[in-house]
């Protein structure tokens, strides 16, 4: 039996698709799963496919869009984390003058200030013992806002610029601090039910994946602080 140590993944907004993917390709890799969203819906399969990759999967119910709640998820277990992955979002397609000043405001709290909790409470360890890693889950909106993408883009826009500012200042502590610019479609059952099996397809979830590993897993003399990732049929 191996006495070598497994890490800690802690993914926000998991979820199946690009989510358990996540989970179990870091599993096969030798590290132990944190799963947190505000519902346990998936969980159960979730872990299954994590313990069938050699790790343990453990799902933490917490609302993201609140301090108290995140401080309460992460306080006991923020320093044990080595990789912590904002996938948390809303995609809110919807034109401007129908949004609600809840409804704009709760995209953002769950993209950007959900990102912002959950890296605080890890990084001050992560810095501590000068190593570790935190990705954020970007998308093409945040880069150019498009119509009827306001409230998503805006929110998206804020992460980038988060990540940008935590990577020049945690760098120096020998923290990686990434940006993944997701350019397209995710094939999942979600994005079928939202745009139609003839719109959906292009990224493979497991590769983006492998991905979002290979950006844990470099070295720090080779540091990637934004990596953008989209199918061969996606124009740019």
């Amino acid at each position: 039996m191996s006495d070598v140590k497994r890490r800690t993944l802690l993914v926000t907004g998991m979820a199946e698709g690009l989510g358990a993917e996540i989970a179990t390709t870091f599993a096969q890799q030798g590290y132990d799963v944190l799963g947190l969203s505000r519902t346990g819906r998936g969980s159960e399969q979730i872990g299954a496919e994590v313990a069938r990759s050699g790790g343990s999967y453990t799902h933490l119910a917490c609302d993201l869009t609140r301090a108290s709640d995140v401080q309460r998820a992460l306080a006991p277990i923020a320093g044990r984390i080595d990789v912590l992955i904002h996938n948390a979002q809303v995609l809110m397609i919807r034109p401007f003058g129908e949004i609600s000043p809840e409804a704009f405001e709760e995209v953002w709290r769950v993209a950007c200030f959900g990102a912002m909790l959950s890296a605080q409470a890890v990084l001050p360890h992560m810095a501590a013992r000068r190593s570790g890693t935190v990705i954020f889950s970007g998308a093409t909106a945040g880069l150019r806002g498009g119509s009827n993408f306001s409230a998503f883009a805006s929110a998206k826009f804020a992460l980038r610029g988060l990540a940008q500012a935590l990577a020049r200042e945690f760098s120096p502590t020998g923290v990686h601090v990434a940006h993944v610019v997701i350019d397209g479609l995710i094939d999942a059952p979600k994005t079928d039910q939202r745009f139609g099996p003839a719109k959906a397809g292009g990224m493979d979830s497991k590769a983006i994946a492998q991905a979002y590993f290979q950006l844990a897993a470099q070295p720090p003399s080779a540091w990637t602080q934004e990596m953008d990732l989209r199918p061969f049929t996606e124009k740019f």
